[in-house]
């Protein structure tokens, strides 16, 4: 079993069939937290400050690109009749509008911040969707699937640039520190999925540098998030750069637990296709990890999937075929491996929140989502 820095250890964590939460955070001290915070109440405080002005920015866009951005955020279906679709968790939205009241600011003030982050992380979903062939996402078809892969580009494109605009037309200094931070963030995104795309074609990747694509891909976003309402606050770069370092392993921590979901997660809960990881040839650290550690299980498994990467009929392979994939990326000890960094990600975030000077009932509902972030199961 790999320990957290890619030596072999004890085995950390228990293990659960496909479909189950992964316990990432001890359960009686996430139940004590929670008592205190709602974090379902955050989290729609979230979205209902952010989608009235993430939909007026959509309508700033000529058509098709509006009604195609409507029906990817899940207002609208295939026909253009209004729908109440799934929008996502909201944790982005939720986390900008809370960072504002770290300054003493009202919610309200992160507002621009919020939905200019959404605006970036779904550019980046309409994109990594086309790139990655993916049919579904929240349980209907993708964009590209429905609209044509243009499209995909275009809206993806098109929500980039507004991201930009919603917060320029602020028009204050603050405001430029925002967009300032959210382009580096965006930068790092795009050089995470480049690091992905590229990963897919290796037999080998390690640790380090999964960790390395993780933090581009989803780490510095989640960082941006956790800053740019402050920062519309008037927050200084020392009280930013706390948040961020506490957004960029929560982060970390997220993204470890959708690389367990991507393989055992429940399709019925995260919308995407069994085993859908594996499907895509993805170097996720459960799969890496196992690569890492050594022995029989792990040596088969790599063997396996050399020859899977040379193969012309992968696209047809059983559900019993990936599941024997899942299995001995299992006994390899790539799963429990991932829930133990999980765990060491979001300890790690939890820490960097003590260099920040804010309120207790603030600091409280910060630690509330990210322990929401590591035990769920979509």
């Amino acid at each position: 079993m790999l320990d957290q820095h890619g030596a072999t250890g004890p085995s950390t964590s228990g293990t659960a069939t496909r479909g189950e939460t992964v316990p990432t955070v001890p359960p009686a001290e996430t139940a004590a937290r929670r008592t205190a915070v709602d974090v379902t109440a955050l989290l729609e405080r979230g979205r209902t400050l952010a989608t009235p002005v993430l939909k007026a920015a959509v309508d700033r866009l000529a058509p098709p690109m509006d009604t195609v951005s409507a029906y990817h955020f899940g207002w609208i279906d295939a026909q253009g009749n209004p729908a109440d679709g799934d929008g996502g968790k909201a944790v982005r939205p939720a986390l900008a509008v809370l960072s504002a009241e770290v300054t003493g600011a009202a919610p309200e003030t992160g507002i621009p911040g919020a939905v200019a982050v959404e605006l970036v992380h779904n550019f980046s979903l309409l994109h990594d969707d086309l790139m990655d062939g993916d049919e579904q996402r929240r349980h209907r078809d993708t964009v590209w699937k429905v609209h044509g892969p243009a499209q995909a580009i275009l809206v993806g494109d098109a929500l980039f640039a507004l991201a930009n605009e919603i917060l320029l037309e602020l028009g204050t200094v603050e405001a430029g520190r925002a967009t300032r931070r959210l382009t580096t963030a965006t930068r790092a995104l795009i050089d995470g999925q480049a690091q992905d795309i590229s990963y897919e074609h290796r037999d080998r990747v390690s640790v380090e540098e999964c960790l390395e694509m993780e933090g581009n891909k989803t780490g510095a976003l989640l960082a941006c998030a956790c800053s740019i309402g402050a920062v519309l606050g008037g927050a200084d770069d020392r009280t930013a750069d706390a948040l961020e370092k506490y957004g960029y392993h929560l982060g970390l921590a997220f993204q470890a637990v959708d690389d367990l979901l991507g393989i055992w997660g429940d399709p019925v809960s995260t919308g995407k296709q069994t085993w859908s990881d594996l499907r895509q040839r993805k170097k996720s650290l459960p799969v890496v990890a196992a690569l890492a550690a050594g022995g029989p299980a792990s040596e088969r498994l790599g063997e396996i999937l050399a020859a899977d990467a040379k193969s012309s009929d992968f696209e047809n392979f059983s559900e019993e075929e990936f599941a024997a994939r899942a299995a001995l990326i299992e006994e390899a000890g790539g799963r429990e491996w991932t829930a133990a960094e999980a765990r060491r990600q979001h300890t790690i975030a939890i820490e960097a929140l003590d260099a920040v000077d804010m309120s207790e009932r603030v600091r409280a509902q910060f630690t509330a989502l990210a322990d929401f972030v590591v035990v769920r199961k979509r």
